[in-house]
């Protein structure tokens, strides 16, 4: 007999290395609450004062709507600022970069300088809000507004005092909450947030405005 034959090592294949997957994943959370009783209380309080807001007013929105919902501009964003502060972490950390339970160790002093820029934290993140609304999400409505139907060459007071509307209940607290991260921006676009206060409020906002645009063309 010969020389036994040397066995050939298995040859194994190297594994084929796939393409990074494009597929968007969200990355977002659920928006908790501010951990206070001012916060749990007013977020049940808020929904019945914008209501009463436009109740009161509805017999004068009929006859003058253009000027009525010009005059209800202010009190609406007051309102929505008053919900972010009190009830919103602000897009620079708010309740995430602090402790949940609040608890902070430090002089008498410390604390009071502490909650003095606390409350700065809060009041300038919700005047930028409201800027982003009216300079980016209402222009951004309108065009919206006009390609799902609105009236290009006419009505425009009408329909501009309609979109800041939409914007101020829709956009301001996500504006507060997101700020401008454009990963945040992406997954609002694409309808992939959580289902939250925030998130509910934007959706009940269009949902209401789209159910409210369809009996127009039966005339009633």
């Amino acid at each position: 007999m010969g020389p036994p034959s040397s066995l050939s090592p298995t040859t194994v294949p190297s594994p084929q290395t796939s393409p990074p997957s494009r597929k968007f994943t969200p990355t977002s959370t659920i928006i908790p609450l501010l951990p206070t009783q001012t916060a749990r209380l007013y977020h049940h309080i808020h929904p019945s004062l914008i209501l009463s807001l436009f109740y009161f007013s509805f017999s004068t929105l009929v006859a003058n709507p253009v000027s009525t919902l010009y005059k209800l501009c202010l009190p609406l964003a007051a309102l929505q600022g008053v919900y972010c502060v009190l009830c919103l972490p602000s897009a620079k950390g708010g309740v995430f970069a602090r402790d949940a339970a609040g608890k902070r160790k430090g002089k008498h002093g410390e604390r009071r300088k502490e909650g003095a820029g606390e409350w700065v934290g809060k009041i300038v993140p919700t005047i930028l809000s409201l800027l982003l609304t009216l300079t980016l999400a209402t222009p951004l409505l309108l065009v919206f507004l006009i390609l799902f139907g609105a009236p290009l060459m006419t009505h425009f007071a009408h329909n501009l005092m309609c979109v800041t509307h939409m914007a101020l209940l829709a956009t301001m607290p996500l504006f507060y909450v997101y700020g401008v991260d454009t990963n945040m921006w992406r997954e609002i676009c694409s309808a992939s947030l959580p289902w939250d206060g925030v998130w509910g409020g934007t959706v009940g906002t269009m949902v209401g405005a789209w159910l409210g645009a369809v009996p127009i063309p039966l005339d009633w």
